[in-house]
């Protein structure tokens, strides 16, 4: 494998910042010059030649898995913005009682369900919904809900059981999650490792989660091809990208090192590029001060 790039301070980066979560992308080459332009959903312009081409649609997601990773990659984006795992936060779990394969119905179902919970709150709410496949065909249905002016919310799962009305409600707990957009993207693309699926381990990333191991984007091929996979509510905002010197980072991050460091090798015909991406998880940076502060003061007492 190549060296892993490095950033000088004068180099121009891209930072995302989100709440607590802030990313840095760097590409050795910046493609100031794209060599195509495109025209309209089916058509793009070859600006170094003028001609005139198709773009190539997939046929199914399985086809252009890069392009749902990249939806993916979006959605994270869009939870982390928006999302701490603050008391006014819920994740929802909406499920059915019989095996419910029709997309149309479950997007229908859950506006009814938003419609009477919003009845029953007295606040505004904003939400984030995703759509979960199962081997078998069927949906579930994950729903992130902020409650806006409050600092607590508190519903009991009986109560938006009855507002589901299809079977089942599942809330679970983000108050040890500091990073729900990777939480909840990795949640809703591996797969449990099981008898069924165990010849998929070829040539795939297989990761273990308490004692339990999963294949990496394992369940990406059961989304099918032109599904919206997401929705949002109007009060949810995508995070403002910046451009500027690397050496200005160090005045978001201070003094920390980055949680989470990947690099992307694009060639392609004559052109080749390096992306690399670090991640900084500022709530991590407080927890590992407030650790070693607390292992100093146990050390301070053990001198006594």
């Amino acid at each position: 494998m190549a060296d892993e790039p490095i950033i000088l301070p004068d180099d121009i980066v891209i930072v995302t910042k989100m709440n607590h979560i802030v990313e840095v992308q760097f590409m050795e080459k910046l493609n100031r010059n794209a060599p195509i332009r495109k025209l309209n959903k089916d058509e793009y312009i070859n600006l170094g030649t003028g001609e005139i081409k198709e773009f190539e649609h997939s046929k199914t997601r399985k086809d252009n898995l890069n392009s749902l990773r990249q939806t993916f990659k979006k959605l994270r984006y869009l939870i982390n913005n928006n999302f701490e795992g603050k008391g006014n936060e819920l994740h929802v779990v909406l499920t059915y009682a019989e095996n419910m394969t029709d997309t149309v119905r479950l997007y229908k179902d859950f506006k009814r369900f938003m419609t009477r919970l919003r009845r029953y709150s007295s606040v505004p709410i904003d939400y984030i919904s995703v759509v979960e496949p199962q081997g078998r065909g069927a949906w579930h249905m994950h729903l992130l809900l902020r409650f806006n002016g409050l600092d607590e919310i508190f519903i009991e799962n009986r109560i938006l059981a009855e507002m589901w009305e299809q079977g089942f409600v599942k809330v679970k707990s983000l108050k040890n999650v500091d990073n729900i957009g990777a939480y909840l993207t990795a949640y809703l693309t591996d797969i449990e490792l099981d008898e069924e699926n165990w010849i998929q381990v070829w040539n795939k990333k297989v990761k273990e989660v308490d004692g339990k191991r999963f294949i990496k984007g394992g369940r990406l091929h059961l989304y099918p091809p032109g599904m919206n996979l997401y929705r949002a509510s109007r009060g949810i905002k995508f995070p403002v990208r910046k451009k500027m010197l690397y050496k200005h980072v160090k005045e978001i991050v201070g003094s920390a090192s980055p949680h989470f460091e990947k690099t992307y090798y694009i060639e392609s015909d004559d052109f080749k590029n390096t992306v690399y991406f670090q991640q900084y998880n500022l709530k991590r940076i407080g927890a590992e001060r407030r650790r070693i502060g607390a292992s100093d003061v146990g050390s301070e007492r053990s001198d006594v």
